[in-house]
């Protein structure tokens, strides 16, 4: 098959994406695909010949390290030659339509959140991952978090929107200690625990370079678990300890700076009380093909969940490929079973 994987961006995560978009088209060109690595945002503005050649260009390697800060994107933006306000550079749509897949290797609001879903679907280009409409609902924590209270227990929460005017109101009114998280937002960008009313202003104070909608959770100490989905069957958990604070951007993508234990060391009733909370969030949301869903198990064996991704990280320290490899599959049938199962997904209009 033509393959184009989508990577890079727009987005905080654009370091992330491309490092999965690389080890992706790594892979389906080991599988015997042809497979072209684009970046989403700066598209083909280089490429004066056909595009053909583009699914057969070489890899960058260096993109597989995800850098441990997240880009500056204004800078990013100012550095495309084409300063149109459109998130798709050049002639990208036209190589995607070249192409009998589109592997999304996106994250983060610019791919996640069902628009570039929504733009393959008008145009008729098959994708991979979830249907635009359940990757838009996943994308909103707040969002998620209401369509999901009555299937599972989650932390309670209020989504708010920040200002320089009302800070102040809401350090006082709040009730610590709160997880501080953007609300449309993955990898932890910009995420905080505040145990004080100092570290709560601070953490409002930044939330507003994202956006100011920000949603305040009840902070629930435990151990932080995540269960992938592929295919619509719960994979075996694994269990995130960082070595130091607690599992942000950098500690989930800097090789070494977090323990992962797959299958985490739970007791078979709590790992099936985990899979089992994890695939009623799937189907809640109407998700398709391959998920990821956070949670919390407390000191009283509660399980409290976070929230779900729905286009899981691909890198050299992701998650969802350590879960796969638990149960026999390795990379590149992972990435296979993604694109059938995807192809099959947008035959069914899921």
């Amino acid at each position: 098959m033509k393959v184009v994987v989508l990577a890079g961006g727009l987005s905080p995560e654009r370091n992330v994406s491309l490092s999965t978009g690389t080890m992706v088209t790594e892979a389906l060109r080991g599988l015997g695909h042809r497979a072209a690595l684009v970046d989403m945002f700066f598209g083909l503005e280089e490429v004066d010949g056909p595009l053909e050649a583009a699914f057969d260009a070489p890899l960058p390697d260096m993109a597989k390290k995800v850098s441990p800060q997240a880009p500056d994107l204004e800078k990013v933006r100012e550095s495309r030659r084409d300063q149109s306000a459109s998130l798709f550079g050049p002639r990208v749509l036209e190589l995607c339509a070249m192409a009998d897949v589109v592997f999304l290797a996106l994250h983060g609001a610019c791919g996640e959140d069902g628009r570039v879903q929504a733009a393959l679907e008008l145009l008729g280009i098959p994708y991979t991952g979830a249907g635009y409409l359940g990757s838009a609902i996943a994308m909103d924590k707040d969002l998620t978090k209401r369509m999901v209270a009555d299937v599972v227990s989650t932390p309670g929460w209020k989504t708010v929107c920040c200002t320089p005017e009302n800070i102040d109101q809401l350090v006082e009114s709040a009730r610590l200690p709160l997880v501080v998280k953007p609300v449309a937002s993955g990898s932890s960008i910009g995420v905080s625990i505040a145990h004080t009313s100092q570290e709560l202003r601070q953490a409002l104070e930044g939330s507003m370079a994202q956006g100011g909608r920000t949603v305040l959770e009840q902070y629930v100490k435990g151990r932080e678990l995540q269960v992938g989905i592929l295919e619509d069957a719960a994979l075996p958990s694994i269990e995130i300890i960082p070595k130091q604070g607690f599992y942000d951007y950098e500690n989930k993508y800097q090789p070494g700076a977090a323990l992962e234990v797959c299958p985490a060391e739970v007791s078979p009733q709590v790992e099936e009380k985990l899979r089992a909370a994890a695939l009623r969030v799937y189907r809640a949301l109407g998700l398709s093909v391959y998920s990821r869903a956070d949670f919390i198990l407390d000191g009283d064996g509660e399980i409290w969940f976070l929230e779900i991704n729905t286009l899981p990280g691909m890198t050299p320290t992701s998650l969802l490929p350590q879960e796969a490899a638990a149960v026999g599959i390795g990379y590149s049938a992972l990435v296979e079973r993604i694109v059938n199962a995807s192809l099959q997904a947008r035959k069914q209009g899921r």
